[in-house]
Order: C-alpha cells, then structure tokens, then sequence
C-alpha cells in the first residue's frame, strides 16, 4: 500500500511564503512523476508544478516564478517552496504521485489535501 502524506500548509499573509512537503510512504520501487495540483473553492483541481525523476519541471502558469519544486528521489519526497503569496493562491493542494511502481502495480496516487490560505 502506498501513501501519500503532505504537511506545511497554514494560513500566510500576502505576500508571505510557505513551503509544502510530501513523503511517499510503502514499498515502492520507483515513481515517476511526483508534483503538486490544488483546488480553490468551486473551482476544478489544477496544476501546481510537477518534476519527473530526471528533473524536468513543469508549472502552471499562474505560479511561474513565484513557485519551486524541488525533489528528493531516493526519499521519495517533494516540495513545493510558494513565495510572493497571492489571495488567488488559497486552495487545498494536493500531492500527486504518477506512476508509482511497487512489485505488483503501476499506480497513481493522490494525498489527503492540505490547506493554504492566504488572508490578510
């Protein structure tokens, strides 16, 4: 069984700065992609910033330049580092794993939710 756990997020003034953390937990062999998406109330998920293991990034486009992803493959980790908050910036955020092969499966994987606010 894999899990996907997230923690950092909380309430930030705007422009502030808040960095998410995700750890893939169970008996992985090997992911692919590991990113981030969020969804704001009453709006569809989309995408935050993905990385696939070689490094290569992707983001949308309402965060480039404020946003960083970053990834630690042989922990199975990711982070996203969100500066220069915006109040549009406010959704759940989801941590996303594709491909996540174990010995059995090749599976995507989606965490909990956590949520950031950013209020004033």
């Amino acid at each position: 069984q894999v899990q996907l756990v997230e923690s950092g997020g909380g309430l930030v003034q705007p422009g502030g700065s808040l960095r998410l953390s995700c750890v893939a937990s169970g008996s992985i062999l090997y992911i692919n992609v590991m990113g981030w998406y969020r969804q704001a109330l009453g709006k569809e998920r989309e995408l935050v910033a993905t990385m696939d293991s070689d490094g290569y990034t992707s983001y949308g486009d309402s965060v480039k330049g404020r946003f960083t992803i970053s990834r630690d493959n042989a922990k199975n980790t990711v982070h996203l580092q969100m500066n220069s908050l915006k109040a549009e910036d406010t959704a759940v955020y989801f941590c996303n794993a594709d491909k996540v092969a174990t010995m059995r499966t090749l599976k995507n994987y989606w965490g909990q939710g956590t949520q950031v606010t950013v209020s004033s």
